[in-house]
């Protein structure tokens, strides 16, 4: 959640709830609805960090409510972020979140991000195919470990295709 907000902010001075809303319409029913305290204590956190700093606004009929923006901490830390690839993939995962942001924010190009992650990918499966071949054939369990993580790797990169396709 807070490299996602950093990514947010990276687009300009917010509070806590219209990034919630932000994330809501980015991401829609395919991720969990962000719970708002969440976030509030995230913001929290990442400015005691110095990643981001918070101003109060004075409003005349309502509370004061305080917008974030982004340090130069903040922005390496998502630019940093932006770079890495991602190890586990699922639904609710930062590269799927990294390919969210990167068109809305224009802070990465999403082929990019699908290349690296395809590049990922295939080493992962390198890797575990010389596993399963160090591994001892009587025992059937680290096989079928190796062999399901090998389709789920298959299975994830013909959805990076698909991806890449659809977003060309």
């Amino acid at each position: 959640m807070r490299l996602a907000l950093l990514a947010l902010l990276a687009r300009g001075p917010a509070h806590g709830y219209e990034l919630k809303l932000e994330l809501e319409k980015l991401l829609g029913v395919a991720y969990p609805q962000p719970n708002v305290g969440q976030i509030y204590v995230t913001l929290g956190r990442l400015e005691k960090a110095g990643l981001i700093e918070g101003e109060e606004i004075t409003q005349s009929s309502r509370p004061n409510k305080k917008t974030y923006r982004l340090t130069d901490a903040g922005r390496e830390a998502v630019d940093a972020w932006f770079e890495e690839t991602s190890d586990e993939p699922r639904v609710r995962d930062e590269f799927f979140m990294k390919l969210a942001l990167a068109a809305s924010s224009g802070l990465a190009d999403h082929l990019t991000l699908i290349n690296r992650q395809r590049r990922q990918y295939l080493n992962s499966m390198r890797e575990l195919s010389r596993l399963s071949a160090s591994e001892d054939r009587d025992n059937r369990i680290p096989q079928l470990l190796i062999e399901g993580a090998m389709l789920h790797l298959q299975a994830d990169l013909d959805w990076l295709e698909r991806c890449q396709e659809e977003l060309e």
